[in-house]
């Protein structure tokens, strides 16, 4: 209980508030759909309600376990395992069993009570796994002035988390490849690899993203015209051109957003959910809080992902050890990266990716792995409290 009277209340209850919210969204935006396909109206309530009691729990467990517990290699390499096997069994089945793709895409492993995506546990065992790499490196890594010599430090890490994005854009997910690399280019940048180094690495990819985007838009090759990922960037630059096929779904999330304005038209009453929107209790379910409860709710939602996040920023700022830092680091960029993914595509502002919005889109995976990795910044920062108070 003493530790309990520790825990930061500015990532608690938005993160609380958040998972009633995700609850109450997802019944609204599922109803529909689960009434048209014969199912009970309630059945993603009741498997959302249930996915945050069991996130509030792990959440509460990982919380209350020593420090210590973080940096047991032998912990870490478990799960990394778990992951990596998970991730090759995915491609390796799509592989000899293509008909096992859902909507075009190896991504899910039926446990029977949920559909686990490794890709969330990849997020989370990455920046475990870079946070405890770079903070036993750190003197060495600050002594390091060449690329020659930050290489030969960070080859072997960087080998790993290749090969885990490389088996995530081959599902093919490039969101999710999207968002390991920029918790990887965010953590080495908080890192204690010199600062001219990642001005220089960062200054290098946008260079290649921005020709890459060039290449794509002016001069398609032939390989990709036909390419899923390449029709949702064209639905991206032509919604409405496009509006019978790739930019079907973007068109109705417009109508959503243009029909809620500021107070929405009612918890419950959205049109765009009664079969124009795929899927709208995951990846729009934006669009459905927009249309229902209105540019105010939007920007209530929004607002308390930003709190979590800049209060980690914050604890990541003030921290005197170099784990935690990178550890609130990674988490925050997270959970940024999967908001402007997701409300980004909604938008227009970037190719929808499926991506979900956290802590309120349905599924079990992301939110049971959000849950815990706010577990592990709430165990951190309390951990942190403890030992200044023992020091009075």
């Amino acid at each position: 209980m003493e530790k309990l009277r520790k825990i930061d209340l500015w990532i608690v209850i938005p993160y609380i508030l958040l998972l009633g919210i995700g609850v109450v969204m997802v019944y609204s935006a599922s109803f529909y759909n689960a009434l048209m396909v014969g199912g009970k109206t309630n059945q993603y309530l009741i498997k959302q309600a249930s996915y945050a009691v069991l996130g509030l729990f792990l959440c509460y467990v990982t919380f209350m376990l020593k420090k210590k517990f973080f940096w047991n290699r032998k912990i870490l390499g478990i799960v990394i395992a778990i992951t990596w096997i998970s991730l090759m069994w995915l491609f390796l089945r799509a592989v000899f069993k293509p008909s096992s793709r859902v909507n075009g895409a190896s991504a899910w492993i039926n446990l029977g009570l949920i559909n686990f995506q490794p890709l969330e546990l990849a997020k989370l065992v990455l920046i475990m796994y870079l946070g405890l790499i770079l903070s036993i490196k750190q003197n060495r890594l600050l002594r390091k002035q060449r690329w020659g010599e930050v290489i030969r430090e960070v080859a072997q890490p960087m080998i790993f988390i290749g090969s885990m994005i490389f088996l995530v854009i081959i599902q093919p997910d490039i969101g999710g490849a999207l968002i390991l690399s920029l918790i990887t280019l965010v953590m080495l940048s908080s890192s204690t690899i010199p600062g001219k180094m990642i001005a220089q690495l960062s200054g290098a990819l946008v260079v290649l993203f921005v020709s890459a985007i060039v290449i794509i838009t002016k001069f398609p090759p032939s390989i990709i015209k036909h390419n899923y990922a390449y029709q949702r960037f064209l639905a991206m630059q032509h919604p409405f051109q496009l509006e019978q096929h790739a930019g079907a779904q973007l068109v109705n999330s417009f109508y959503a957003i243009s029909n809620g304005g500021l107070f929405g038209v009612g918890l419950g009453n959205s049109i765009q959910k009664r079969g124009y929107l795929p899927e709208p209790h995951t990846d729009f379910i934006m669009s459905i809080i927009s249309e229902e409860l209105g540019l105010v709710g939007v920007l209530v939602v929004l607002g308390l992902l930003m709190i979590i996040i800049l209060r980690m920023i914050s604890l990541g700022f003030r921290s005197r050890e170099n784990y935690d830092s990178l550890i609130y680091y990674g988490v925050a960029t997270m959970i940024l990266a999967q908001i402007v993914l997701n409300v980004g595509g909604l938008l227009g502002l970037v190719p929808l990716t499926g991506v979900t919005l956290p802590f309120i889109s349905y599924g079990g995976s992301s939110l049971l792995v959000l849950s815990v990795a706010l577990g592990i910044v709430l165990n951190l920062e309390t951990s942190v409290k403890s030992e200044k108070m023992k020091k009075r």
